[in-house]
């Protein structure tokens, strides 16, 4: 048996080598996961000249991913908890790979449409299984952590999209073909390659890493037994997904979340065109300019996690993130094209803050079975925002020629979220005080002491 002293040694040690090895293969699937939902944005002018498709048909296809991923991301986390993160990650990213490889052999509007559907059902349940699998690897004081840094890397890889899309767009005609062609047939073959490495490489169980020593094993895999022991009550049952739907604090999670989505999918999808407003730009340029505001959100994002380490309550720093968002975003809606980049670089350091910090909250106050099944409700209602902000804008785009009016809009939907985290209630640390968690059989987030 291990001694105190042995034991801490050897989780210390386990979480260092999970955050070495196990958390660079989560950017690295986040990477691509990122490639294949923004890759449509720097195509959106080639499909309309080369298949016709316009700004309102183009904005409902981006919308429609978030459609299909709100459908089956319940069914899909179902499906994650039967057969383990492991086997479903790999699931996803084969599948959404293969959907995105077909988007470079679209013709017209209607298979525009069923293939981005299908690409949001394919990719339905990533985010949840990925938190599902921090919460069976990773102790809860440094879960937080590992998450931030997941969710950061978004930022990284929002921020190398831009100019990836740009080179494989000026292969215009090689071999044939044009280059949003090799766009989505480059980024879809990526993510199968990656998606089965990904199977031989992560692990479904603590006792299954032969990376980590016998002690790391015990004692990791006894920490996470034990937080889970702390947290479960006498005849608890089995989680009843539809009763989290009328828990006031979720949907207020939910509220906030999905603000956050509609800055973060605006700009995903309408960032390229903004930018193309700039004279002189390019295929090339619009992507390497279209990166600026997601790698200002990369430093933006580390300074806030050093500040939440920090801080006692998350919520101040989620409202200022927020307001910062909607201060920027309101600037951009009335400058010039070129400030108008640097006041969205200004909103992306905001909304892109904003996320990590959001799910802080949920993660801090939800037992590990409950927190698959909620994260999975708060992210795929959320995610409608994704749906709500391309469509909006291309029906504004096209009918006024311009997208300062859903500007105007995301900056309200900020303020208003920033309003919204205030009714949040926000559990103390552990050690502060004895925390009642929400045991798999209820779904009640009630902290013993809100801040």
């Amino acid at each position: 048996m291990q001694s105190v002293d042995t034991a801490v040694t050897d989780l210390a040690s386990a979480m260092k080598k999970f955050f070495r090895r196990v958390l660079p293969v989560m950017l690295v699937m986040l990477v691509c996961n990122q490639l294949n939902r923004s890759n449509i944005g720097y195509a959106q002018d080639h499909l309309q000249a080369d298949v016709g498709i316009g700004a309102a048909a183009y904005g409902f296809g981006a919308g429609l991913f978030f459609i299909a991923y709100a459908i089956f991301e319940l069914p899909s986390n179902v499906m994650m908890e039967k057969y383990g993160a492991k086997i479903w990650l790999t699931r996803i990213m084969v599948s959404w790979g293969i959907v995105s490889f077909l988007m470079a052999f679209v013709q017209n509007e209607m298979m525009f449409y069923i293939l981005r559907f299908l690409l949001g059902a394919a990719e339905a349940g990533f985010f949840p299984a990925v938190i599902f699998y921090f919460a069976r690897w990773v102790p809860a004081g440094q879960r937080g952590k590992a998450t931030a840094v997941f969710i950061a890397g978004s930022s990284v890889a929002a921020a190398l999209s831009g100019p990836i899309a740009g080179l494989l767009l000026s292969l215009h005609d090689v071999l044939g073909l044009r280059g949003w062609q090799w766009l989505f047939g480059f980024e879809g073959v990526l993510s199968v390659i990656v998606g089965i490495i990904v199977f031989f490489f992560l692990d479904a169980k603590i006792q299954d890493a032969k990376w980590l020593t016998a002690g790391e094993k015990s004692a990791l895999a006894a920490t996470i037994d034990q937080e889970d022991a702390e947290h479960t009550t006498a005849g608890a049952g089995k989680v009843n997904r539809w009763k989290m739907l009328l828990n006031p604090q979720i949907l207020l999670l939910c509220g906030i979340y999905f603000s956050v989505q509609l800055s973060i999918y605006a700009n995903t999808f309408w960032l390229p065109t903004i930018v193309k407003q700039i004279p002189g730009t390019t295929d090339l340029s619009v992507g390497f300019l279209s990166s600026i505001p997601w790698v200002c959100a990369v430093f933006a994002m580390y300074f806030a996690a050093k500040w939440q380490d920090k801080a006692k309550s998350k919520r101040p720093l989620l409202v200022a993130a927020l307001l910062v968002a909607a201060v920027g975003t309101l600037a951009a809606a009335v400058a010039t094209p070129v400030l108008a980049l640097v006041f969205l670089a200004i909103a992306a350091m905001g909304f892109k803050s904003a996320s990590p910090l959001f799910w802080t909250i949920p993660q801090s106050a939800l037992h590990p079975l409950v927190l698959a099944p909620a994260i999975a409700i708060i992210n795929s209602l959320g995610n409608l925002g994704g749906f709500v902000a391309p469509f909006g804008f291309g029906i504004i785009k096209e009918q006024t020629g311009s997208v300062v009016p859903g500007l105007f809009a995301l900056a309200a939907a900020s303020t208003v979220a920033a309003i919204l985290v205030y009714f949040l209630k926000e559990r103390k640390p552990a050690g502060d005080v004895t925390r009642k968690v929400a045991a798999p059989g209820t779904t009640r987030m009630e902290p013993s002491t809100a801040k």
